[in-house]
């Protein structure tokens, strides 16, 4: 660890002590002050929310107690009390009257004075007298649908069924409750009947909408069994829920993890009913508020912080800039750029170690110049490599056409092609000359053409004219295979056919050797491109990943900057190359094989 330090440079040293004696401090402080803050307000909130709720649990009692005195309005009603304690009729007219009566009595009294109840069904010695406020299904004596009957003792107390407890469903399948109290003549002493009264969960709704104004907690009421009375969500009224078995407490709140969110849950449980009212909400909305704060305080505490990192930046960088600045021109020279000059006067240590830097550099410069011819040697060498280099697309397409040549019986074919690969070959692999007649030159391209003939069919043709003796004179060697490449690569990816023209030609005196096609062009850009490389040093050129840059920066550094590659085209219409050699005859070819500068010889093109 102390080694890894101790490598670390002086300016990051200074901003990582920065960085620990305050950002790292100010953010941990930050930090748990937030967290304190936050739990704080969820304890609040937890003590806060639980009293409210057990208001609510009252209200909702309050309405239930009100709903439990809607029955006894039926003993107001001595017409109501005669249809039910009469049991025979001696004509369906009598039966058909009384229901009308007490039809028309359910509809007065519950339904005209209270849009909460659904529907009012009194089920009375096997008579049944509904009245309901929109349609409804599931309610006949024939079906029996309800777990009780008429002769049962509940005591004069309410029963209330649960959402779903029954079959019975009104138009839009509004939730419900359904309360069920007996009628019992007192003067008797005898069961009359039952009262059942379907009730809308709104009145629930309403008393609970102030407790979320913003419909991000989700509120459920539920009895003592888990079987939701009143939910948020509609879908799951009637449902049991048996999470709530697991709950700590039944008043009070406790924080949890619900789907990956931690969530702050409420619950009171009601005296009479022994209901549970539920709230349930994500922290993040308790800590909305105080989320935005801290994202500002966050947003100026990085400000801040960005502020003064630049800062300490800057001081750190005064200290250590003589050294940046030499570290940065060792590199430079690292790099092969000895043309660096050394700003740096002061007299401290640093200043004599950039006097001695300096004083290598000029006896590194005298060095290089002494040896240029030597070095210029070795890089044409490393030239020549690269140009023997065979292309193994090339080879592997080669092959490939021999193979269906022979699998199609097409001996002739085979043979050709297999006499051209091989002098093709032999030609690539005979690094002892760097330059050879133009002829030599010429047949190795002619068998390259042909081969690739073999291969494109109809889609290549060409022809090469020779206009000197090109026995009699010279050219370095594979100066046309790469821009022949070119031109039939590019060319047959947007053309169906193509033409190449090859003429050789003097001009003064030097050889000019001409590579035209029809092919598609080349772009502005592109051609913009190509004469900087052109034109750039040549030694650059190699690197460029063109096989005709390298071709140019080849010739310049064998013959001088007056000799190379032109590159003419318009797009569209084909392009044409032009390489210009000097004449070199048997005599300056020997001489050059001999180890001479052909650059000194044509100085004067």
């Amino acid at each position: 660890m102390m080694i890894q330090l101790k490598n670390i440079k002086l300016t990051n040293k200074l901003i990582i002590t920065y960085i620990l004696l305050t950002i790292i401090p100010m953010t941990l402080l930050g930090y748990i002050a937030y967290s304190q803050y936050t739990k704080s307000i969820e304890e609040e909130v937890g003590r806060y929310v639980p009293k409210l709720l057990k208001q609510a649990n009252q209200n909702i009692e309050n309405e239930m107690s009100k709903l439990e005195d809607l029955p006894d309005l039926l003993y107001s009603s001595s017409d109501i009390m005669t249809v039910l304690r009469d049991s025979g009729y001696q004509s369906q007219s009598e039966l058909l009257q009384d229901q009308f009566v007490v039809k028309n009595f359910l509809a007065r009294t519950y339904l005209n004075n209270n849009s909460e109840i659904l529907g009012a069904f009194l089920l009375s010695k096997n008579r049944l007298f509904a009245s309901s406020r929109v349609a409804y299904s599931g309610f006949h004596l024939t079906e029996n649908p309800f777990p009780y009957g008429e002769d049962f003792d509940l005591e004069g107390s309410m029963q209330i069924l649960p959402p779903n407890g029954v079959d019975l469903t009104f138009e839009g399948h509004p939730p419900y409750l359904l309360l069920m109290k007996q009628v019992t003549d007192f003067d008797n002493r005898k069961t009359l009947g039952t009262l059942f009264l379907a009730v809308k969960v709104t009145f629930i709704e309403k008393i609970l909408k102030d407790l979320d104004e913003q419909n991000n907690a989700v509120m459920w009421l539920m009895n003592e069994h888990g079987q939701v009375i009143y939910h948020t969500d509609a879908s799951k009224i009637g449902t049991v829920l048996e999470e709530t078995d697991e709950y700590p407490l039944l008043n009070g709140s406790f924080r949890t993890t619900l789907h990956g969110k931690r969530t702050l849950i409420s619950v009171s449980e009601s005296k009479t009913h022994h209901w549970v009212l539920v709230h349930q909400i994500p922290l993040k909305y308790l800590t909305g508020k105080i989320d935005l704060v801290r994202n500002a305080i966050i947003l100026i505490f990085i400000i801040l912080a960005v502020v003064t990192v630049v800062i300490s930046i800057f001081l750190a960088w005064t200290v250590t800039r003589p050294i940046h600045t030499l570290s940065r021109l060792m590199k430079q020279v690292e790099s092969g750029n000895f043309q660096v000059d050394i700003p740096i006067q002061s007299q401290d240590e640093v200043g004599m170690l950039a006097r001695s830097f300096h004083s290598m550099i000029t006896k590194i410069r005298e060095l290089i110049q002494k040896n240029y011819h030597i070095e210029l040697r070795q890089k044409n060498a490393e030239l020549y490599a690269l140009q023997s280099q065979i292309n193994p697309h090339f080879m592997y397409n080669t092959l490939e056409t021999i193979s269906m040549a022979v699998e199609d019986g097409e001996s002739e074919m085979v043979v050709d092609m297999v006499t051209l690969l091989g002098r093709m070959l032999r030609f690539s692999l005979g690094n002892k000359d760097r330059i050879l007649p133009i002829s030599e030159e010429l047949l190795h391209i002619k068998d390259y053409l042909r081969i690739q003939k073999f291969r494109f069919e109809e889609r290549l043709s060409f022809q090469i004219r020779e206009n000197i003796d090109s026995t009699s004179y010279y050219t370095p060697k594979f100066v046309l295979q790469p821009v022949v490449e070119n031109a039939i690569k590019y060319g047959l990816e947007k053309r169906r056919g193509i033409f190449i023209e090859i003429d050789v030609q003097q001009e003064e005196q030097d050889i000019v050797l001409l590579v035209r096609d029809n092919g598609p062009g080349i772009t502005t850009e592109t051609l913009e491109r190509l004469h900087m490389l052109l034109h750039s040093d040549p030694m650059t050129g190699r690197d460029s990943g063109f096989g005709i840059i390298n071709v140019h920066a080849r010739v310049a550094m064998m013959f001088g900057d007056s000799y190379g590659l032109q590159i003419h085209s318009v797009e569209g219409q084909g392009t044409e190359v032009i390489i210009r050699i000097p004449m070199i005859a048997q005599k300056e070819a020997a001489q050059f094989l001999n180890g001479g500068d052909m650059r000194e010889d044509n100085g004067h093109h």
